[in-house]
């Protein structure tokens, strides 16, 4: 494995063959690279697995903006920078709006676009959990995000699960380097992406091959809206039985295979 700092202000870790085909994995809201770390072993042994924290994000620093296209141009900067080429893209929940984002600005940079727990609308988001409603929004938020501790971000990440996850210390470290301030211009940023047109909206204008991976226990967004992606020509739907919000940790094994046997089409 090896580490670095972009040149264009995002910390990035590469796992796998070097010559292997390239694989970017891009975070949600409110996590880092580190969210990914579960799959990552099975990944590496097919693709050059690229995992980058976001702006203001994990290792990386805070950014002027941070709206979804502006996003979307770092990322580009950074996969020209790596000298990467089309890149096979996978994103978590807010992260694929940052891809579809990148497919829109650069489609010359994505080959392929899996969408895990990406919310597809606006109509289609939840309530939030009790503990995230106190963290996030005012008037506590600010005093308890600066405030919180390790368990408390634990229980944060683990409100948005169906089942018992393992979170190493390095994923909370990552999200407790963020700030309440990026983290609400963050959020503000995905809602205005989302409330401009659809993600299916936006794909189904694109030449792209798309995996939309859901969990049926999604308690972030409503499970069924996964069927949104039916519009976009050509996409594949899974739907994970039993999991949350969060497959990526809560059932690594089955999120892997189907990432490996969609990029390996």
């Amino acid at each position: 494995m090896s580490e670095n700092d972009s040149p264009h202000g995002m910390h990035v870790v590469g796992s796998g063959p070097p010559e292997a085909p390239p694989l970017l994995l891009v975070h949600g809201s409110g996590a880092s690279g580190d969210t990914w770390a579960p799959m990552v072993p099975a990944l590496a042994e097919r693709h050059r697995v690229i995992r980058v924290d976001l702006p203001g994000c994990g290792h990386s620093p805070p950014a002027p903006s941070y709206d979804v296209p502006e996003q979307a141009r770092r990322l580009a900067a950074v996969i020209d920078g790596l000298g990467l080429g089309a890149v096979c893209a996978a994103g978590h929940s807010s992260g694929g709006y940052v891809l579809t984002a990148l497919a829109e600005h650069r489609p010359d940079l994505v080959r392929s676009l899996t969408l895990m727990s990406t919310g597809p609308s606006v109509d289609a988001l939840l309530p939030e959990p009790p503990i995230l409603r106190a963290l996030l929004g005012p008037p506590f938020g600010p005093l308890l995000w600066s405030i919180r501790s390790d368990a408390m971000i634990r229980r944060g990440i683990s409100a948005v699960a169906a089942r018992p996850v393992d979170l190493p210390d390095e994923l909370i470290a990552g999200v407790k380097a963020i700030t309440y301030r990026t983290f609400r211009k963050v959020s503000s940023g995905n809602l205005a992406y989302l409330k401009e047109r659809s993600v299916p909206e936006r794909l189904a204008a694109l030449d792209v091959p798309v995996l939309a991976i859901f969990g049926d226990a999604d308690p972030r967004w409503e499970p069924s809206s996964v069927r949104q992606y039916e519009a976009v020509p050509g996409a594949q739907i899974k739907v994970l039985s039993g999991v949350g919000h969060l497959p990526l940790l809560e059932s690594p094994g089955a999120a892997s295979e189907l990432l490996l046997e969609f990029t390996a089409r």
